[in-house]
């Protein structure tokens, strides 16, 4: 968590450590003027940046800023969520909620999976030879007879499994 917090601050900062430069039209990273609705970077690790969410305001905004500096009181639930929002992007609810992110990460697993299912398929249909005859069963019955015709080790092989006398296996 820590190395995060510091490579986030080394790119929120423009480079190894260097400060953004405030002039009296605000603040300015590289010399231009910061866009309205900006990555203000307000994270969990982070959870308090330099500059607010929005800084240009309508007249509506500006007269809710000006109405901020009086009691508190006297502001309404929706104006104070205003406020917030003016300030910051996100509440740390919103941050730290779970995204559906999964979803689709699992989505494009499985995809692969079927993709790769279908290729093998397709080289075991087109793409491969035939199955040696040395693979049927009746070549693998007529092998196993043949090394018991020519007794293939008879002490602790086959061969001593099978009885000759009765033609079946040994129980």
């Amino acid at each position: 968590m820590l190395p995060r917090a510091a490579w986030s601050l080394v790119l929120r900062k423009g480079g190894g450590g260097r400060r953004g430069m405030h002039s009296s039209e605000g603040t300015t990273h590289g010399g231009g003027k910061m866009s309205p609705y900006t990555n203000c970077y307000a994270q969990r690790y982070y959870p308090m940046p330099e500059e607010p969410f929005c800084t240009e305001l309508n007249a509506e905004q500006q007269a809710l800023k000006e109405k901020e500096k009086g009691s508190w009181t006297q502001l309404t639930h929706a104006e104070k969520v205003a406020l917030y929002r003016l300030q910051f992007n996100e509440t740390f609810a919103e941050m730290n909620r779970r995204s559906n992110e999964w979803k689709t990460v699992m989505g494009c697993v499985f995809f692969f999976i079927g993709f790769a299912a279908l290729v093998i398929w397709w080289q075991r249909v087109y793409v491969f030879p035939p199955k040696p005859i040395t693979l049927t069963d009746e070549w693998k019955a007529q092998q196993l007879q043949r090394m018991l015709d020519m007794k293939v080790n008879p002490v602790q092989g086959l061969a001593s499994r099978w009885d000759y006398e009765k033609k079946q296996w040994k129980k």
